[in-house]
């Protein structure tokens, strides 16, 4: 038996009155996600235990067959991970995210200013990896010490770590609080002096760095600022050989479900063009999946594009992302998937990221259970958020356990 989880984050909505009452997921063209759902099992699944914040942290843990109630340690550890930075047990690692800040009067920040500052955005205009590196250089050059480093990571996405430091801090993702001012979200709590230090002085090598003026020069936002969050210690939790006896794979662009991938034991597979935007490389991770079937027994396809959109409040992009996630990954998968005689694929977000409200939420999501040994007969089943209504619906309430479903094989 061969098992592949096809996740597409954040592909999850609301409805909206722009269409009509529908979200992006009944709005948009899914024919495969659609072909599964009226062939498999399908039904609601609550990622997010009560009481956790709902990111993509906690929620690809529980599809992961995780408890984060016990395994959740911060989302930067399992970054950290992800780009080989060893932490000691008392590190403490945070996300150190380059973003755009401005000022009623630009990009051009005031010290005396900074409570004023507005979040413009999250992820710095999208800025590539080549350029957040040596700007994420310049950063550890002339801010980094004996205690802390900065690492480069991908995109707008890094790491800094904090060696013996605080991790009781309260911090806000920035993708949280975009066209808000900053001042009522800066972190708080012990330590708080060392992080807000970090984030102002960091706004003084920016402002004028060569990569930032060719970036306004072409029309492009600057990565004026780094913004300090999502802090944690490194987790301990058994790899997925131990809990469930099966080898794995994962295949993402994005540094937080790699690591949770390395923690898992699983090989963590880089795919070229993989990017995290809708310009991602949908096709490559499906035949670098299938690829890796030949020889591991699960493969977690993780898809970031739709996630990214929703926070960009992109209803158009998001729905992009979903159809040609649809189209590229879910397509070749079905299709790849005959060579392997038994196998099951489960199709999900891992949450819902509402365009209208630009982050993430904590609704159940909807999920698809496909085996190929058990095809169902019947009426056409959609894959979208109504299957909340659905009589026969599966239901789970406690994310975790979905995984222990998926891989029963007495089932």
């Amino acid at each position: 038996m061969k098992y592949i989880i096809l996740l597409g984050d954040g592909m999850a909505d609301r409805p909206r009155k722009d269409l009509g009452g529908q979200t992006c997921l009944m709005a948009a063209k899914t024919p495969n996600l659609d072909y599964l759902a009226t062939k498999g099992s399908v039904g609601m699944v609550n990622t997010i235990p009560n009481g956790l914040p709902p990111g993509s942290d906690v929620a690809n843990l529980s599809v992961m067959g995780y408890d984060p109630r016990k395994y959740y340690a911060g989302r930067s550890p399992l970054e950290a991970a992800s780009i080989g930075v060893h932490l000691d047990k008392d590190d403490v690692a945070f996300r150190c995210n380059f973003v755009t800040l401005r000022t009623s009067e630009g990009y051009t920040l005031k010290r005396d200013g900074i409570l004023r500052l507005i979040m413009e955005d999250f992820s710095a205009g999208h800025i590539s990896t080549d350029e957040a590196r040596v700007l994420i250089e310049q950063i550890d050059s002339q801010l980094g010490n004996d205690r802390i480093r900065f690492y480069p990571g991908v995109s707008y996405r890094h790491l800094m770590v904090w060696k013996s430091g605080k991790d009781a801090l309260e911090c806000t993702p920035p993708h949280d609080i975009q066209e808000k001012s900053i001042g009522d979200y800066l972190p708080r709590g012990d330590g708080d002096d060392v992080i807000n230090g970090l984030m102002e002085s960091s706004q003084d090598l920016l402002v004028n760095h060569p990569v930032n003026v060719k970036r306004q020069e072409k029309g492009q936002r600057p990565a004026n600022s780094i913004w300090l969050w999502g802090q944690g210690k490194r987790p301990q939790m058994p790899t997925f050989r131990e809990k469930y006896g099966l080898e794995g794979a994962m295949i993402s662009a994005v540094d937080l479900t790699k690591g949770i991938g390395i923690y898992a034991g699983f090989e963590v597979i880089s795919v070229p063009g993989a990017t995290g935007w809708i310009d991602t490389n949908y096709k490559g991770k499906a035949k670098y999946a299938l690829a890796a079937l030949k020889t591991k027994d699960i493969v977690y396809i993780h898809v970031e594009s739709p996630d990214e959109a929703g926070h960009a409040g992109d209803l158009q992009k998001k729905m992009k992302a979903i159809e040609d996630f649809d189209n590229m990954v879910v397509g070749t998968v079905i299709q790849g998937m005959k060579q392997f005689g038994d196998y099951r694929i489960m199709a999900l977000p891992d949450h819902p990221t509402p365009v209208e409200i630009r982050t993430h939420s904590s609704e159940p999501v909807p999920f698809i259970i496909y085996d190929s040994r058990q095809e169902r007969t019947g009426d056409p089943v959609f894959y979208d958020e109504h299957i909340a209504e659905r009589k026969e619906k599966l239901v789970f309430n406690e994310g975790h356990t979905l995984m222990d479903y998926f891989l029963d094989a007495k089932r």
